[in-house]
Formats: structure tokens, sequence, C-alpha cells
């Protein structure tokens, strides 16, 4: 698996097909295909991007890369159905050999029948994660640092997400701060534009996503500095 050189995914018509069964049996009889067509392709490509962002990460180390579980936690869902209809891996930011307590990503990606997402960041902040940003971004020279770093991914077409989102800045906050925009986000993603479908079953999806996950690698390296 390590040796794997990504070559692109299968069709991921794969998707629509099992978001309309959303049948074990269906699943068990097509379970290769899942495996041959996206998770192996999905461990390749984010390999082979570890290495390829390795230099943009000086201070830091990438983690293993990690494919999502295509089941879904249904324990407290009203929607019981089983199973994910997308595939999804993420690189993780190490320092000195461990994660930080909620860990940065170097790289987000997400493909289903009519999903194409991608993305750098740390979507979902909370406790003291939470309380060291909001200090950074107050932070008038961490803050505009900060700012620099934004209008260029900006200027990219990259956007910006959180899990979570306040609709007023936390209190003891001015809400005409000139960041008040991402004091009110419990995360901070630099979501990448929609990456092309005609590039879906290429390898040339490699190069499209690493090219964006070094313009988004000093975000990347912000956030885990400032919230370790």
């Amino acid at each position: 698996m390590a040796d794997a050189k990504f070559q692109g995914f299968a069709d991921p018509t794969f998707f629509r097909d099992l978001a309309k069964k959303q049948s074990r049996d269906w699943f068990n009889a097509h379970k290769s295909e899942y495996e041959e067509g996206f998770v192996k392709p999905m461990q390749a490509l984010l390999t082979e991007a570890a290495a390829k962002l390795d230099r943009s990460y000086p201070d830091c180390e990438l983690g293993e890369p990690k494919v999502f579980r295509i089941y879904r936690d249904v324990r407290f869902s009203k929607d019981k159905s089983p199973y994910k209809t997308h595939v999804a891996g993420v690189l993780s930011v190490r320092f000195g050999g461990s994660k930080v307590t909620e860990t940065p990503a170097a790289l987000y990606v997400h493909l289903g029948h009519d999903e194409r997402y991608s993305g750098a960041g740390l979507y979902h902040m909370e406790g003291r994660t939470l309380d060291r940003y909001r200090a950074a971004l107050s932070d008038e020279k961490k803050g505009k640092v900060l700012d620099r770093m934004l209008a260029k991914l900006e200027k990219s077409k990259m956007t910006f997400e959180a899990a979570e989102s306040l609709k007023t800045v936390p209190r003891g906050i001015d809400r005409d701060h000139a960041r008040s925009r991402f004091l009110k986000m419990k995360g901070l993603v630099a979501m990448f534009p929609e990456f092309p479908a005609a590039l879906v079953k290429k390898r040339a999806l490699l190069d499209w996503i690493v090219e964006r996950g070094k313009a988004a690698a000093p975000l990347v390296r912000w956030l885990a500095h400032e919230t370790r």
C-alpha cells in the first residue's frame, strides 16, 4: 500500500447507487469495488501528497494518512441509513511525534457522486484550543499575520468555513472588531475550490490538490502553533 501510486478514483456514480440501496447485502456484494476504487486510491493520494507537502511543514510533522470509515454512527440519528455516501480522508499535523489535542489538517479530501471537497485547517475548536485561537486573533501582531494569509488565499478562490459559528462575537470583544467574522467561528478551514470532475479519475488530481495544500500550509502552521 505504501508504494501504491495514485492513478485516480473509480466512477463516483458508485455512491449514487449506494445512496439508493443503503443495503448491507448490496454493499457487501460491492465492497471490493469500494475498497479498490476509492479506499486504496484515497490512501495513495494522501500518502503521495504527504511526501510532496513535507517541505511546506519545516517545523511540524505530517501524520499517517487516515481514510474515514464508510459506516455511519446512527445511534443518535433519526436517519438509520448504515452507509456514508462518500469517501473521505485526512492528513493531520503533529508536533514532536504527538498529535495536537485538536489536530489541524494539512489536507482533507472528500468525494461523493456530486461532492468534490478539499481543504486544510482546523474545522472544530473548543475549550483551551478555542481560547488560544481567539487570543491570537485578538493580538494585533498575530492577527495581522493571519489577515495577510487569508487575503492571499481568498485571491486563490478559497473560502473559509468552520463546524459552528456564533451569531455575535464572544463576550468582551468589540462587535466591530476587524476580525469579528473569524472570532465568531469555532474553527477555521480554507476550503479549496471544488476540484474539477474531469480530474477525479486522473493522476493529475494529486498535483491539483497538492498545489492548493502548499498554498494553505502557512495557515495550517499558524493554527497549529497558536492553538497548541
